[in-house]
């Protein structure tokens, strides 16, 4: 395996390290997978998202069953709060077997039998994260993220796809109402403190799982909406490569910014900027999630 140096974003010494390839396939999301030299060992977790029925945009199998598979890996995800298709368990169970998932490894829906509480440290908002109760259960956790525009978010990536994606319902609603409800979906909420909630979310599950998890993001499908979205948007930009980080913020920010910095990013930027989208990148700074600063580090077979 060849790194390339490809980018520095600042003179700061304190920066994360992002890798890159432009391969997306099951070999390169090995590549990338091992690259990052820290192995998914014990009982794994592989978070995605399970996609609602009629989007196409989610991960596919053909991308990710090499990689599960080599980790003995069991695909988790959590029910939604908005009702749909993926609302309760029995009908998410059947989403997952329709969208392809149970036949490369067990699927857990992991808030089937509830919630577990675990803590935010320093949150504005949030004095816990509610998450699906098996979670507890899993010993590493990779965290395999579609990234792409999202309708409340702007953009989603790792940070959603551990905050919102492995809150149970309850802890969705709490996360949307920036920490007032534990129903419903928190549409009168100022756009700022939902943000800021899913950036302290995510860090309660960083700190839950310590060293334990990784971070992938693919972007392909480059829709201005999230796979959550039933008839998403038809994507305006060309697929950019698969990114990984030991940081989630990092790796979260060299997405965004490898959408600005693209010919064809214009749909794609105007959502994230009408949602204020990177202000859930600043908060994780601010409370120590990572950092915003890194290097971007090309991978060659």
């Amino acid at each position: 395996m060849k790194l390339l140096f490809d980018k520095k974003n600042s003179e700061n010494e304190n920066k994360a390290v992002v890798y890159m390839t432009k391969d997306i396939s099951a070999n390169g999301l090995m590549a990338i997978y091992e690259t990052l030299e820290r192995k998914a060992t014990g009982k794994v977790a592989v978070k995605i998202s399970s996609g609602e029925p009629g989007g196409h945009h989610f991960l596919s199998t053909k991308l990710i069953a090499t990689l599960v598979q080599s980790v003995n890996g069991t695909i988790i995800e959590c029910n939604t709060a908005y009702g749909g298709k993926r609302g309760d368990t029995e009908s998410h169970r059947q989403v997952v077997k329709e969208h392809g998932f149970t036949a490369i490894a067990p699927v857990d829906i992991m808030d089937a039998e509830g919630s577990i509480s675990i803590p935010v440290t320093g949150g504005k908002h949030l004095k816990e994260d509610m998450v699906g109760k098996s979670f507890a259960d899993y010993d590493f956790v990779i965290n395999l993220a579609h990234f792409k525009g999202h309708a409340m978010g702007g953009f989603g990536g790792v940070i959603k796809n551990m905050s919102i994606g492995i809150a149970s319902s309850m802890g969705k609603s709490l996360i949307h109402s920036a920490g007032k409800e534990t129903t419903g979906f928190g549409l009168n909420t100022p756009q700022d403190d939902f943000l800021e909630s899913m950036a302290e979310s995510a860090k309660a599950v960083a700190d839950y799982k310590g060293e334990n998890i990784i971070y992938i993001n693919v972007m392909n499908f480059l829709s201005v909406d999230c796979d959550c979205d039933s008839h998403p948007a038809k994507p305006e930009m060309e697929d950019v490569g698969i990114l990984a980080s030991l940081d989630p913020v990092a790796l979260d920010q060299s997405c965004v910014d490898l959408v600005y910095a693209a010919p064809d990013g214009k749909a794609l930027i105007e959502r994230m900027e009408s949602r204020h989208g990177i202000h859930t990148l600043e908060h994780a700074e601010e409370i120590g999630l990572g950092t915003r600063n890194y290097d971007l580090y090309t991978i060659q077979e």
